[in-house]
């Protein structure tokens, strides 16, 4: 039979001494909302600009019709996803019937994520969220990351 480790109860480990761990949980789905919005609050006001029309949408897991067509092994592997028609594709007037351009944010694969690595969780929204919307600019990987450096 194999041990289990103890605590000892008498002692508290010097790096619990004054954290209150019976308070800390996941931020809710509204908590989260807010958090996308603060990390969009941050962009630069330019780039904010071009974003008028872009709706940011948060829910818990993509759809199972997403997970599908990206052919996911699971709902974890998705944290966000831009639809829509990207601004280089588009023309100058919205087509009838065109849906808007959005950016979903997946709650629980971002905390999964940030649950995993050493980041904070506010960087991990702030890095989602732009890595979507230069899909929806047709931004490579060398701008997202300038514009994410920009936000802080």
């Amino acid at each position: 039979m194999a041990s289990v480790p103890s605590i000892k109860a008498s002692a508290p480990a010097e790096s619990s001494q004054g954290l209150d761990w019976d308070g800390v949980r996941a931020p809710s789905g509204a908590e989260f909302e807010i958090l996308a919005q603060a990390a969009y609050d941050r962009l630069p006001e330019d780039f904010r600009k071009l974003c008028a029309d872009l709706i940011i949408n948060v829910t818990e897991f993509p759809e199972d019709d997403v997970l599908k067509e990206l052919e996911a092994e699971s709902p974890f592997d998705l944290l966000g996803l831009f639809s829509g028609v990207g601004l280089p594709q588009q023309g100058y007037a919205p087509q009838t019937g065109q849906m808007p351009n959005t950016i979903h944010l997946y709650r629980r694969p971002i905390l999964d994520y940030w649950a995993e690595h050493d980041e904070s969780l506010g960087a991990i929204v702030t890095h989602v969220l732009v890595h979507e919307i230069g899909h929806h600019f047709g931004f490579d990987d060398d701008d997202m990351e300038a514009i994410e450096r920009a936000a802080g």
